[in-house]
């Protein structure tokens, strides 16, 4: 737990939350449901995503937000069954959506997110580490799996990425990455797959078509183009963390992190370029949409690469505090999600 560094500094906070819960008695994360907020509307949120009209945001102590009206007012979820961490959220239709979080939590909802079921949690997700290695045949990775049953269900997972309602991949910390191919009725671990000995941990995946990046501490950078079933590691130029990673429209690659460190390839990782930035703050928050491909930093920075690619120019200022996940709406308006709840930014 201690090497995880996540962009938006909530594990300490939930940690520490936890454990003064835990000293008082309270049944743990996995055990309570969702908290009742008063203020939903101030409440920490890290993941965004769009079920038909609707918005799902998903943040700290299990909040799941939902809004009808484009961001404009919020409700909690009417039934989550867990109290930990939400890092991120995605819908494969209007009904069909995942959420995944601290403690190995995978959520999911059959109607556009008003309740949620758990798929998964720490304690499952060790042990299909330990199959997996056990698999493997790797004696380290074998020794390091049983390490992680016996320490339980601590097990951050922070991003995930689904092709449709039945086919999904979820990754985090200490190199997990796992897989389901029947909308999260079984699933398996891919770690093995994974040029990561130092267990790495994992912020970002991108899918485009059958190719897939995924982006973690430590410079990492793991490449796929049949859809996961075989992962590269690719050489950077940095040996930070990243937190976001894209293909843009012309089939680049970008990749951004710790420090303000964005650096682009034209030809699958062989060469990078670092685009010059007006605020080397880290960027915590990566979108690609039909107008291109927009990164938030620490400050509520909005940045956008130039015409030609080579640097970043500042877009906008917005109030949101460590954005975690930004959002694209139909009449052109951008949610951002951060520590101070979420941010919609006008076009």
């Amino acid at each position: 737990m201690s090497r995880l560094r996540t962009s938006f500094g909530l594990l300490c906070v939930a940690a520490s939350t936890w454990l003064g819960a835990a000293q008082a008695g309270l049944p743990g994360p996995l055990k309570r449901p969702a908290l009742t907020l008063r203020d939903p509307s101030r409440a920490s949120m890290l993941g965004l995503a769009q079920a038909g009209t609707r918005v799902v945001a998903v943040g700290e102590r299990g909040t799941v937000l939902l809004s009808d009206d484009a961001g404009t007012s919020w409700r909690q979820a009417a039934s989550v069954p867990v109290s930990a961490t939400l890092t991120a959220v995605q819908f494969a239709n209007d009904r069909t959506g995942w959420a995944v979080g601290h403690y190995g939590v995978v959520l999911k909802s059959e109607d556009g997110g008003e309740h949620w079921s758990r798929q998964l949690d720490g304690n499952a997700v060790a042990k299909l580490v330990l199959q997996d290695a056990e698999a493997s045949g790797n004696a380290k990775a074998v020794a390091e799996a049983q390490r992680m049953v016996q320490e339980g269900s601590d097990k951050p997972l922070l991003v995930l990425q689904f092709q449709n309602e039945r086919k999904g991949l979820v990754a985090g910390a200490f190199n997990l990455l796992l897989g389901t191919d029947d909308g999260g009725k079984s699933w398996h671990a891919l770690s093995s797959r994974l040029d990561n000995p130092q267990a790495a941990h994992l912020y970002a995946l991108h899918r485009e078509g059958s190719e897939l990046l995924l982006a973690g501490e430590q410079g990492l950078l793991l490449h796929s183009t049949d859809a996961g079933q075989h992962f590269a590691r690719i050489t950077t130029p940095y040996a930070g963390s990243f937190f976001g990673a894209t293909i843009d429209a012309s089939g680049a690659w970008l990749i951004a992190g710790l420090r303000g460190n964005v650096l682009r390839s034209t030809d699958s990782g062989k060469s990078w370029a670092t685009l010059t930035n007006p605020v080397p703050v880290s960027v915590t928050s990566m979108l690609r949409d039909k107008q291109g491909v927009w990164l938030a930093n620490q400050a509520g920075q909005l940045l956008t690469p130039n015409a030609d690619a080579s640097a970043l120019k500042l877009a906008s200022t917005t109030p949101s505090q460590q954005p975690a996940s930004m959002l694209r709406l139909a009449d052109g308006s951008l949610l951002i999600a951060g520590w101070n709840g979420i941010t919609r930014v006008k076009p």
